[in-house]
């Protein structure tokens, strides 16, 4: 069969990255989400139109390429990552590739993410391929160890190997408006980062509000933050469509009054190919197709590429495989 080719910009040239802004506080009081109409728009998302035959695989593709591959696990061990490194360098089997008409496409994730006790051997599995290794780092997922220990393990993972560093801010400066002492964290955080690129984890689940979830997003990337992401994947509540658009509407409020395009990442519970679709179409319409690029989106996941890989050979085959043979690692 042949594919729809995805009509997407090609690369990330030109893009500029995120210099940091002076913290405005009146900025930030002006912000408020209004929940139900949040709830609303959530609702209309992929309810509109459906994505079938040879456009949803193509949709998946590029999914799979917008993927961080993630194993944050207590049991982690080096061939646990080594055997994830494997499955970066060839997500989805040969044969689906062939079948679905584009055995040619070099498809990787956008990058694989690991403890920081794992970034050297990822970063060595990964020799060869452009592949990067994204390291959690600041006491992950609570951030609560004190702020010279999270920069010196933020330092660690770069010197390490690591080109992009996940962090988790401190979810109480957020519920008790210390606007300042967060912003002023983010900044120390993306100064230790050098030229690693800083992803900040709001913990959106524990935000309280979906106002506090908007302004945090605000005040990290005054600090100079690269991307925004929902989520550690540990807590009761995780990604969602409401949280989502209230974060990807303060990106759109940031690039809009500092030209400056900020990346987003959903993380934690997307774990199916229809879910990811959403958020393919959550993006595309709140920002632009513009934003569907591995600088500017990504998915925290770690089970989403197995029902993905089982989703093409169903789109190939008519058949779909069991779990067991699209093991992750």
């Amino acid at each position: 069969m042949s594919l729809k080719v995805v009509d997407l910009p090609a690369a990330d040239a030109g893009h500029k990255r995120n210099p940091g802004f002076p913290l405005d506080l009146d900025t930030v009081a002006r912000i408020a989400m209004n929940r139900s109409a949040l709830e609303r728009r959530a609702n209309t998302i992929g309810a509109r139109r459906a994505i079938k035959k040879q456009w949803q695989a193509a949709w998946l593709l590029k999914a799979v390429s917008l993927m961080d591959l993630t194993t944050l696990n207590s049991d982690d061990t080096p061939g646990r990552v080594e055997r994830l490194c494997a499955k970066a360098r060839n997500p989805v089997g040969r044969d689906i590739m062939e079948n679905l008409g584009v055995g040619e496409m070099d498809i990787h994730p956008a990058a694989v993410c690991v403890y920081h006790a794992f970034v050297s051997t990822a970063v060595h599995a990964l020799k060869g391929t452009t592949i990067p290794v994204a390291a959690v780092s600041t006491a992950f997922p609570h951030g609560l160890t004190p702020l010279e220990t999270r920069i010196m393990e933020i330092e660690a993972s770069v010197k390490a190997g690591a080109k992009e560093i996940d962090i988790v801010i401190e979810r109480g400066q957020v519920l008790t408006g210390d606007w300042k002492g967060l912003y002023n964290q983010v900044k120390a955080f993306r100064k230790a980062c050098g030229d690693a690129h800083l992803k900040t984890i709001l913990g959106t689940g524990e935000l309280a509000t979906l106002t506090n979830v908007a302004r945090a997003s605000m005040v990290c990337m005054m600090a100079g933050a690269d991307f925004i992401k929902t989520s550690t994947g540990k807590e009761k509540v995780n990604a969602n469509l409401k949280t989502s658009l209230a974060m990807v509407r303060m990106i759109r409020q940031f690039h809009d009054e500092t030209g400056i395009e900020i990346g987003y990442k959903p993380a934690g519970g997307i774990s199916s190919a229809k879910n990811a679709l959403e958020y393919l179409a959550l993006i595309k319409e709140e920002l632009g197709t513009a934003w569907l690029q591995p600088h500017l989106f990504r998915f925290g996941a770690s089970s989403l590429l197995t029902d993905i890989e089982r989703q093409l050979e169903h789109n190939a085959t008519g058949h779909y495989a069991a779990d067991y043979r699209m093991a992750m690692a």
